[in-house]
């Protein structure tokens, strides 16, 4: 699948060496790589990469130079399907300050009605003996705090809401 879209693909070759046959493109591809492994070494087109691979349900996550790709390894009836499925739109958590990690709120340093500016600090979480601060990333209004200096904090538990 390229952005959702089926893009049908042909591997053929083995023992480390590999022809991807996308259609438009054929792309050798060398390498000891097995399925499992987290980094994949391989020589692609005759230029080096190392490449981080996670599992996913049906297929991998490809990270290689701060940028990455899903790639789904479907069977054609499997693809036909997937692209009937619609695509959840994640939450707007833009009017929120939520905790990136768990851990306790040390500190909260604005108050309810406080306009704040970009870069502003606005909650300490300590976390793993470590002490994060937490700033705006927005000029602003604090509408509501929801959580106080003391509370354990679990990953995106909301700590402000913004006006």
């Amino acid at each position: 699948m390229l952005n959702r879209q089926p893009m049908p693909v042909t591997v053929t070759g083995g023992h480390g060496k590999y022809t991807v046959d996308t259609g438009e493109r054929s792309i050798a591809v060398e390498t000891p790589w097995t399925p499992g492994a987290p980094l994949m070494h391989a020589r692609i087109d005759g230029q080096d990469v190392v490449v981080q691979v996670d599992a996913l349900a049906s297929g991998w996550r490809l990270i290689n130079a701060g940028g990455q790709a899903e790639a789904l390894v479907l069977t054609p009836r499997q693809a036909e399907l997937y692209a009937l499925m619609p695509v959840k739109a994640a939450p707007d958590t833009s009017k929120f300050l939520l905790s990136p990690m768990p851990g306790l709120l040390a500190s909260v340093a604005v108050a309810e009605g406080q306009e704040i500016k970009a870069g502003e600090a606005l909650a300490v979480v300590e976390a793993m003996k470590m002490e994060n601060v937490l700033r705006a990333v927005r000029d602003g209004t604090v509408k509501t705090l929801h959580a106080k200096a003391g509370d354990s904090l679990r990953v995106d538990q909301k700590i402000i809401e913004f006006a």
